[in-house]
């Protein structure tokens, strides 16, 4: 479903990756949201929360909802799944069914924040991981029944990734938040993060460093290329095997010496996660598990689902830089969040449109209008 990893270049700055695959292309927006955009956050049961973004972001979202004739969609209805704002700070929501359960126990007259909107909560309000950190340890997040998704209860969860190297993973097991610093700075979806990291203790052999000769008895073998390092490396696509995959990429990829050659680098990373229709495949019965979104339905002429990767961004924290490709293309659109600070109006962007657009469109969403949405 998702993979995220950031990978650190030889001077130590960070720049994070992530894929998103699915079974349907979604209309997702690319989104411009200002310093003093005002969100509330509405969960049911509960007064309403309110606050405005403090640091400007630009992410990629979702609607909550179908739009109708009486009720369009608009900036409100955009929600975060990826993201980077002004201070070098990402948010990355992955799939992670497991996260239904019992809500959080809140007084009914306290204000929460609804789980949807905790991307543009942490992306508007903070500045680092620390600062999330402590900000979560007095805010309850509840998890929602999202209608969008046949009522399926929040089923994601959250990475946070900040410019001075700091990770956290938000997660909701069962219901019940739990908030794990992330020493390997990777995230996949099922099961805990904390299982993950556990597996790796399956993994210490692993090095980059080929040993490409070896003798059995009088027998001398030895290897025809180059390569053999990786044999012991999880060959599937789910989601424990990715995460173990992602754990070496980002470890052992070359550091790069400047961050131009980091952005290159780890867009070679991310392509060894990229998906293409139809590699795997699940025939209805058989078991497999995925998002089914109200109104989008699948080519009803396809007698199988096979996830394919959606979309890809680069995130550079240091410069501010924020780089998507879709499925339509394999080359990456470039935004400028410093270039951006001058907007003052939020903007929105069609992501099927990008492949249409010049390589920096930093200047297409400058001229885009709300009215784009949906």
């Amino acid at each position: 479903m998702c993979t995220a990893l950031v990978y650190g270049d030889a001077a130590g700055r960070s720049y994070l990756g992530r894929t998103l695959e699915l079974t349907m292309d979604l209309p997702y927006e690319v989104a411009w949201f200002p310093a003093g955009f005002p969100v509330t956050s509405q969960a049911p049961g509960h007064p309403a929360l309110a606050y405005a973004v403090d640091h400007a972001f630009l992410a990629i979202t979702m609607p909550w909802r179908v739009p109708t004739p009486e009720a369009p969609l608009g900036m409100a209805d955009l929600k975060v799944i990826e993201g980077l704002n002004d201070k070098g700070l990402t948010f990355s929501l992955l799939s992670y069914p497991a996260a239904a359960g019992r809500a959080q126990g809140v007084e009914m007259t306290r204000a929460v924040l609804a789980a949807s909107d905790l991307g543009s909560w942490v992306l508007g309000r903070f500045a680092s991981v620390a600062e999330v950190k402590a900000a979560l340890a007095a805010q309850p997040v509840v998890l929602e029944a999202l209608a969008l998704l046949q009522g399926a209860v929040s089923p994601f969860h959250y990475v946070v990734n900040d410019a001075a190297g700091a990770s956290l993973v938000i997660e909701f097991h069962k219901g019940e938040m739990q908030l794990y610093d992330n020493p390997v700075r990777v995230m996949t979806n099922g099961p805990r993060f904390d299982w993950h990291l556990t597996n790796l203790d399956n993994y210490t052999f692993l090095s980059n460093v080929d040993r490409p000769a070896a003798t059995f008895g009088g027998y001398a073998a030895r290897q025809p290329d180059s390569g053999i390092a990786t044999a012991g490396l999880p060959s599937s696509s789910t989601s424990v095997g990715r995460f173990v995959r992602a754990v070496y990429y980002a470890e052992f990829a070359e550091k790069a010496d400047t961050a131009d050659g980091a952005v290159n680098a780890l867009a070679h990373v991310m392509n060894t996660f990229d998906r293409p229709r139809g590699v795997s495949i699940d025939y209805p019965g058989e078991g497999g598990g995925h998002m089914e979104v109200a109104g989008l339905k699948e080519d009803a002429a396809r007698p199988y689902a096979t996830e394919f990767t959606s979309w890809t961004s680069l995130s550079d924290l240091g410069r501010l830089l924020f780089f998507v490709r879709d499925y339509a293309g394999m080359n990456f659109t470039r935004f400028d969040l410093a270039a951006l600070r001058d907007a003052a109006q939020p903007l929105a962007l069609p992501l099927s449109r990008l492949s249409a657009l010049p390589p920096d469109a930093t200047g297409s969403l400058k001229a885009a209008a709300k009215a784009e949405i949906g």
